[in-house]
């Protein structure tokens, strides 16, 4: 889950002492309104992907201290939250939609009350805001089915498809950093999930086209955009010759065929070879060529044809 919920509110004088670790004056529990929440979880979202158990352990720490903000805006003035606390729990009872055991990583946050913030916490309290987002990056992607890294050309697996009755889903492993958390109004939606930042190598330009035909949803990187790009001027340099080539074969089998007196009018000809691919061409044009010689054999350009008198040897004279 990509995706997480404010599940519940919570005062105690521990979390005031973590809260006003972070705070330039010590703050009262009637100053505070805290609320937990559900950042993340190891079950597979609707992107076919999941973080590991490992990862949530990661994120455990690397989260402590972000700032909560408004769709995943970063400006200063979308900043609403703060989490000072969190905690990886294992839900007895609860499983994964693979069927491993459902962990979760929950935080505690902080709100300030005052005037500006009396709506906010009106909203969390009624349901209105509820759903979360979290932003972060991952070193790798390993796909479930082969254990490479997903993203590249060692996998040929795609997220989402079944092999030999198995899912396909990319483990985001290795976290790296903790950007924010978000409170989002459609978390369900495309992209609405994590920001994922992979730190990789470029894909392989097999991996890309593989990637391209797939029915998922694919982010190419600058590197990969430009290696893209790099591909298509190439194909189009060759598309130019390649269609230089079909002009010039068709233009050879019209010229033989005239030659050969096939007896196929011009302009009949002219929608022929138009309709041909190129193996064929090539084909006709040979057929064509060999008749054309036939009609008007090749000669050297110093050839003389001699005359001999029959009992004479005179060729034979120097």
């Amino acid at each position: 889950m990509k995706n997480g919920l404010v599940i519940k509110s919570h005062e105690n004088e521990e979390d005031l002492k973590l809260i006003n670790q972070y705070t330039r004056k010590d703050l009262s529990i009637d100053e505070v309104y805290t609320f937990s929440v559900v950042l993340c979880d190891n079950d597979i979202d609707r992107d076919f992907e999941r973080f590991t158990v490992e990862s949530l352990f990661s994120l455990q720490e690397l989260f402590v201290g972000k700032t909560g903000i408004v769709d995943h805006n970063p400006k200063a003035e979308n900043q609403l939250a703060r989490i000072f606390k969190t905690e990886v729990q294992a839900v007895e009872g609860k499983f994964t939609s693979s069927g491993d055991q459902y962990f979760r990583l929950t935080a505690g946050a902080y709100i300030p009350v005052n005037d500006n913030t009396k709506n906010l916490i009106d909203k969390i309290e009624t349901g209105i805001l509820k759903e979360i987002s979290v932003g972060c990056a991952v070193k790798s992607t390993i796909c479930s089915i082969c254990g490479n890294d997903i993203n590249s050309s060692g996998c040929n697996h795609h997220r989402g498809e079944s092999y030999g009755g198995e899912l396909c889903v990319g483990e985001l492993t290795e976290p790296t950093d903790a950007y924010e958390w978000s409170f989002v109004a459609v978390p369900a939606q495309v992209n609405a999930g994590v920001i994922k930042n992979f730190k990789k190598g470029e894909i392989s330009m097999e991996k890309i086209i593989s990637c391209l035909k797939s029915e998922g949803d694919f982010t190419l990187t600058k590197g990969d955009k430009a290696k893209l790009l790099s591909y298509i001027e190439s194909l189009e340099r060759e598309a130019e010759e390649g269609k230089a080539y079909r002009k010039s074969l068709m233009d050879d089998v019209k010229r033989f065929a005239l030659l050969s007196k096939c007896g196929i009018k011009a302009d009949t000809m002219e929608t022929i070879v138009k309709a041909l691919p190129i193996s064929q061409l090539r084909e006709l044009k040979d057929v064509y060529e060999k008749q054309a010689s036939k009609e008007f054999p090749i000669k050297p350009q110093t050839y003389v044809e001699r005359k001999t008198t029959e009992g004479n040897n005179n060729q034979f004279t120097i």
